[in-house]
């Protein structure tokens, strides 16, 4: 059974009711991208990374500066250029003449909260070196190596409309990423808030103050991991997963999700069934997710892309296939 236990207690949790203030927080400074905030949070409990694309003025920026003032701990931007190079990143040994000692410089990456701006700027060599201190959480300069802060969230965006100047990030390393969200332009009505929200702030209007502490942030991410499980949910995350090695729907796919796609998956879920109270997953926090965790996991056959096929596409249609329990 999907279900155990109960709605989590917030009023004497204060990491349960940090996270649901934060929450609020952000949906306050951005307006029409509550899916945005939910896979931020999810990022940040899941101890993952999140990969923003959209096209210019979405509030991808916005989104994660709001959310560095809103948490303690330190944040650095990074605007990637093609002339950038790793040790811009990573930091540097500076060579001391008096003493004929080397001093390693800390570069931007070393932060708790990293946003690079624009990654599919930067060129490859730099994307490596971004990536691997993704992946190991650390920073090797010479014969040293330097751990990362923990926490150590990376969140880079990407800019879909432009391709002169850019390198686009290979398959093997989106599958870095926990989370690859795709913003849409707004509605109407969306838009009208929008203008209405910037023109209070132009007038002077400050942004409530709040900050969730490291401490309540560790406490939250050592709740998400005891969130529950059950062994049908898990079995449902391997078979969406399996459907894309094997069945109908696999013959669109030229190389299917890794067990990566799994555990990213499973750890995104349970995260959402924190921020909404819970203490255990359900089906639909698998299926809200999926698309995000396991489409850019994926590489279409040529005959699916000809087609006009989306990895996203092939993802819903997996869902609606597979039964959940």
């Amino acid at each position: 059974n999907a279900r155990r236990g109960g709605t989590m207690k917030t009023g004497s949790d204060n990491a349960q009711a940090g996270v649901a203030g934060l929450s609020a927080h952000l949906k306050q400074g951005l307006v029409g991208h509550d899916a945005l905030i939910e896979r931020l949070l999810v990022a940040l409990l899941a101890g993952g990374h999140l990969l923003v694309e959209g096209p210019p003025g979405l509030a991808k920026t916005r989104a994660v500066k709001w959310l560095s003032d809103a948490v303690e701990g330190s944040f650095a931007r990074i605007q990637c250029t093609p002339d950038l190079m790793p040790s811009d990143l990573t930091g540097t040994p500076v060579y001391h003449p008096q003493d004929g000692s080397f001093e390693f410089v800390p570069g931007p990456v070393f932060n708790n909260l990293v946003l690079v701006d624009e990654i599919n700027r930067a060129p490859p060599k730099v994307q490596s070196a971004l990536l691997e201190a993704m992946a190991e959480r650390q920073v090797t300069a010479g014969n040293d190596t330097h751990p990362l802060p923990d926490p150590f969230l990376v969140v880079a965006t990407q800019n879909p409309i432009e391709h002169d100047g850019t390198f686009p990030l290979p398959e093997a390393q989106l599958d870095r990423f926990l989370l690859h969200v795709i913003l849409e332009l707004p509605g109407i009505e969306t838009e009208r808030q929008i203008l209405d929200l910037v023109e209070a702030e132009a007038q002077g209007a400050p942004p409530p103050a709040l900050s969730l502490s490291l401490t309540d942030l560790a406490k939250a991410r050592a709740q998400v991991q005891q969130v529950h499980l059950a062994p049908e949910l898990r079995d449902y995350i391997v078979r969406l997963v399996m459907a894309t090695r094997e069945g109908p729907l696999a013959q669109d796919i030229e190389h299917a999700v890794s067990p990566r796609g799994s555990l990213s998956l499973a750890a995104a879920s349970k995260a959402r069934a924190f921020l909404h109270g819970r203490d255990f997953a359900l089906p639909e926090d698998v299926a809200a997710l999926a698309g995000d965790a396991l489409a850019h996991r994926m590489v279409l056959s040529w005959r699916a892309v000809a087609d006009g096929r989306r990895a996203r596409d092939i993802v819903a249609d997996i869902i609606n296939a597979v039964e959940p329990l």
